[in-house]
């Protein structure tokens, strides 16, 4: 007999995770467009070198068995009626019994001038070794004889959103510079803006680990600033606008970390969505108008979880093990479940020695904490065998970072 055609779009959390859920249950199929998976909770420490491509970005014909087949290409749009998939660069489309929705969220620029073009998103493994790479650049421009002032202005970068992604990669590349221009023997210090439209950083977080991310900042000499909006993005330069104030810097590079907003995917689909565009869905995951869909990740609203996850990798890390029970369940004709999703405990990187980590409501840091986070988050990788590796290579090989070096010997 034919068996049931389950498709996943999107290789993230939700949908990886959910194809290793369902694998073996039926003709599965992922639909990712990159060839490798995408740890991101550590690219922050791709970017320093505390960890190698292979540990946080495994590709996907290493972590599917033949159970499922992996189609690198991208959705371009779904027809709810018909159950079917159109593919970018085909004529044909996938077919489907039951549809897997996880195709996540992609960087909003929310209208800044110049953002888009002259920005750099802070997403993949490309984005984070062209960050390396301009950080480089800039430092090796910098002659050994230049006045303080200078090489502060040569050195300026701005990331803009003060979220925990803005915070972490802040301090990392802080951290990251303030060592090279001492390796280098350069005069002055380099400056990281941290630009920031609301009047605190980390805004999603408690107390408790706010005071550990504010003290990171200080000691990585991040310049915050808080009320502030970009209002231009230049080549070469950024300008911000605080309490109708305006002023344009030079800059190195600027890294946009604020905020995400809907998968044109998902605003194709007529189907019932809030104010933002995201997909309303029952405690199931599935859609009201479509039992056969699923949806789960930044582009749905799910109606029982802390307000924290909102947003998060930890949720759809969360929500694939429900999607791939209840795919199942449906599979089966047998009765699907809900659950409630907690925060699991929030683990930050800040800079390349410290992190902070929340945990049974009780926050920590340092370096003991940076551990707990790597110790974390190997529990969090795909599939046991890569777990198994990826701990051995940072238990035998250690986690230190790698200096920025000139380029010849990046």
């Amino acid at each position: 007999m034919t068996q049931p055609k389950i498709v996943i779009l999107g290789g993230g959390f939700g949908g990886l995770f959910t194809a290793l859920e369902v694998a073996g249950a039926a003709d599965v199929t992922l639909v990712a467009g990159d060839d490798h998976f995408i740890f991101t909770p550590m690219l922050y420490e791709y970017l320093s070198r505390e960890v190698e491509a292979w540990h946080i970005a495994p590709r996907y014909d290493e972590l599917l068995d033949d159970n499922v087949r992996w189609l690198p290409a991208r959705a371009t749009e779904v027809d709810l009626n018909s159950q079917t998939v159109s593919i970018e660069g085909s004529s044909e489309k996938l077919n489907y019994d039951i549809l897997v929705l996880a195709v996540g969220g992609v960087t909003n620029y929310v209208g800044v001038e110049g953002a888009e073009e002259h920005s750099l998103p802070f997403r993949k493994l490309a984005h984070a070794d062209e960050l390396r790479r301009r950080m480089v650049e800039a430092l090796d421009h910098i002659p050994p004889d230049f006045a303080p002032q200078d090489v502060r202005r040569e050195l300026t970068f701005a990331v803009v959103g003060a979220g925990a992604s803005g915070c972490e990669l802040s301090t990392k590349m802080a951290d990251l510079l303030v060592d090279a221009v001492k390796r280098r023997a350069l005069q002055g210090t380099p400056r990281v803006l941290l630009v920031e439209m609301g009047d605190r950083v980390v805004p999603g977080m408690g107390e408790p680990i706010r005071e550990f991310v504010d003290e990171a900042l200080l000691e990585s000499q991040v310049e915050v600033h808080t009320m502030t909006r970009v209002v231009k993005v230049s080549p070469g330069e950024v300008t911000l606008e605080h309490q109708g104030n305006h002023e344009t810097l030079k800059t190195a590079c600027v890294v946009w970390t604020g905020g995400v907003k809907m998968n044109p995917l998902i605003d194709k689909l007529d189907v019932q969505k809030n104010k933002r565009g995201a997909l309303i869905i029952e405690g199931t995951l599935q859609l009201p108008q479509h039992n056969n869909v699923f949806a789960l990740g930044d582009i749905a609203v799910y109606p029982d979880a802390a307000p924290t996850l909102a947003g998060t990798a930890q949720l759809a890390f969360q929500q694939a093990k429900l999607a791939g029970d209840n795919v199942k369940a449906f599979l089966e004709g047998k009765q699907l479940r809900t659950k409630h999703f907690e925060e699991l405990g929030e683990a930050i990187s800040l800079g390349t020695e410290r992190a902070a980590v929340l945990a049974g409501g009780k926050a920590f840091g340092g370096a003991l904490a940076r551990q707990a986070r790597f110790a974390l988050y190997t529990s969090r990788l795909p599939t046991w065998h890569h777990r198994l590796r990826v701990g051995a290579s940072w238990f035998f090989g250690g986690k230190a970072p790698r200096p920025l070096l000139p380029l010849g010997l990046e």
